[in-house]
């Protein structure tokens, strides 16, 4: 099968550049089952990173056309490559074949793995917006806590050793103090650092890597023959009338 992971942002012309861009798509194609092949694509215009709701929305229209065109070109299922599971509804409304967010399958799957499951994220002012999510993906009561790291996204890779050492002693608060029996890395950065069983031993809970937990359910529903629902998710009325995505936009 092939899968194609969409980043929200210009990754390839921003400071991480290209050599992230294949470098994760190495890893997505290291954590894939045999005989899937993970594509990475990054939208070519929009912000650098998504640290706000305000940058979310920005990111939306563009990644919803390279969405498009990802099917158009006959992949099996989409990802989008950033934990707010930017414009995720909207996908689902517009396309046919999968379309899988990282904050919503892994807060699924962190929810069968304990009583209350915590996300790491960046800053404070993220909390409230991913405590959301989790109400968006119907698992707000298990929920034990959203805690931020206080590291900016493009300085998580910089030094890797204290961005370690500050995700442990966060990791550790949302066990010791929030009774977490999981906890999710609550950005997309954070999981291709490849640091979940790492961390996991150090803390001593299970870590979900939301990047992987987004392939896997890729994996899964194209393996089964399953997509979204159509009646949840409908395709716009004007657009299943014959009108074009583009059209439905002014200026």
């Amino acid at each position: 099968m092939r899968i194609a992971y969409v980043v929200p942002g210009p990754m390839s012309k921003g400071p991480m550049g290209l050599a992230e861009v294949k470098r994760r798509e190495g890893l997505l194609n290291d954590w894939a089952f045999e005989g899937t092949t993970v594509d990475v694509r990054d939208v070519e215009k929009g912000p650098h990173s998504i640290e706000s709701s305000y940058e979310e929305i920005l990111s939306i229209p563009p990644t919803l056309d390279l969405l498009m065109q990802i099917e158009d070109e006959g992949y099996d299922a989409a990802i989008i490559g950033c934990f707010g599971d930017p414009g995720l509804e909207a996908a689902r409304e517009l396309l046919s074949i999968p379309v899988v967010g990282p904050c919503e399958s892994s807060m699924l799957l962190a929810a069968s793995l304990g009583h209350k499951f915590s996300v790491l994220t960046i800053f404070d002012t993220l909390i409230a917006g991913q405590e959301y999510l989790a109400v968006r993906a119907g698992v707000r009561e298990k929920l034990a806590s959203v805690r931020a790291t206080g590291i900016p996204v493009l300085e998580l890779m910089s030094d890797q050793s204290a961005t370690k050492a500050r995700m442990i002693d966060v990791a550790n608060k949302c066990v010791e103090q929030d009774r977490a029996d999981a906890i999710i890395f609550g950005c997309m950065t954070m999981s291709f650092l490849d640091m979940s069983d790492e961390i996991s031993a150090s803390v001593g809970v299970p870590f979900v890597n939301a990047g992987m937990a987004a392939l896997k359910q890729a994996e899964t529903l194209v393996s089964m023959n399953l997509s979204h629902s159509k009646t949840a998710f409908a395709t716009p009325p004007k657009v299943s009338t014959g009108k074009k995505v583009a059209d439905l936009r002014v200026g």
